[in-house]
């Protein structure tokens, strides 16, 4: 039994494989630099479908946010591996994910926008990064980290169109409850991506033009024209912030002469089909 997980920092998709047969099922996301060991082995624990299967499955193929470096990806291992005693665990990065599920056979830059941000070159073997994602606090351009921290200071800078503030009033946000949220409360990157619906909702707005535009731009100055090769290989994106602002995405792309290629909202599914092919080629 083989499961193939995806995780970013909100949210993980599981796909169980077993005997030719698909379940999915979710947990919180892990990122090792929010969560620990035992806090992954409590999310698991409160899963129904893998406490129903965890003695069965022989590989866990973990993609996840923050999943950067050996020390970090112990985290991740150090909660699965007691879970899943009688399999072989491996973790690895969201962004290795994200280019493995939007490869075509063709080289490419892949991107990350979803709680967060991130891109790669991939040429079909090797990945390679230019720029460092530097997370929420000083990074994160075009993602739901980005734009929430921008909506929350301008609602406390009474800077937000009257619709978008009222939503925020009555969501019971005051300065006090958000400084308690990202200061002083674990998930503040989770808390400040929440807000996302907000600017879906209003869109329309000149306002929310003006911002989705900027997010966009930014992070394609930083993330993609970072490559050489821009100018002439696709450019694939996967997370939710690409696929529910998609309109505005492929625009700023035009812009740039950027050539969009793929946007995948949940690339589970795709990366299950890489890993059957290698599977298969095995």
């Amino acid at each position: 039994m083989l499961i193939v997980v995806e995780s970013g920092s909100t949210k993980a998709d599981w796909m169980v494989l077993r005997n030719g047969k698909e379940t999915i099922t979710n947990t919180q996301g892990f990122n090792p630099y929010f969560h620990s060991k035992t806090d992954i082995l409590e999310a698991l624990g409160a899963n129904d479908v893998l406490n129903s299967i965890k003695d069965e499955v022989e590989q866990v193929f973990f993609y996840g946010a923050g999943c950067s470096s050996p020390e970090l990806n112990q985290v991740i291992e150090g909660g699965l591996a007691p879970f899943f005693s009688n399999a072989s665990i491996s973790v690895d990065h969201d962004l290795n994910a994200s280019a493995f599920a939007c490869y075509n056979g063709e080289p490419e830059i892949a991107c990350i926008l979803g709680t967060g941000s991130n891109s790669c070159f991939f040429d079909g073997e090797n990945i390679r990064e230019e720029v460092p994602a530097l997370g929420h606090l000083l990074g994160d351009e075009g993602s739901g980290n980005y734009f929430g921290k921008r909506l929350l200071a301008d609602f406390l800078y009474n800077k937000l169109p009257q619709p978008m503030h009222d939503t925020f009033v009555d969501m019971g946000l005051t300065k006090a409850s958000i400084v308690e949220r990202v200061y002083q409360k674990p998930g503040a990157n989770v808390f400040i991506a929440s807000l996302m619906p907000v600017l879906i909702d209003n869109k329309g707005l000149p306002y929310s033009q003006n911002l989705i535009r900027k997010g966009f731009q930014e992070f394609i100055d930083i993330h993609v024209k970072c490559f050489e090769e821009h100018e002439t290989c696709e450019v694939n994106f996967v997370g939710s912030i690409s696929d529910l602002l998609q309109d505005e995405l492929r625009a700023v792309c035009k812009e740039n002469n950027i050539r969009l290629g793929r946007i995948i909202r949940r690339p589970l599914q795709s990366l299950v089909s890489y890993h059957i092919k290698l599977l298969e080629k095995a």
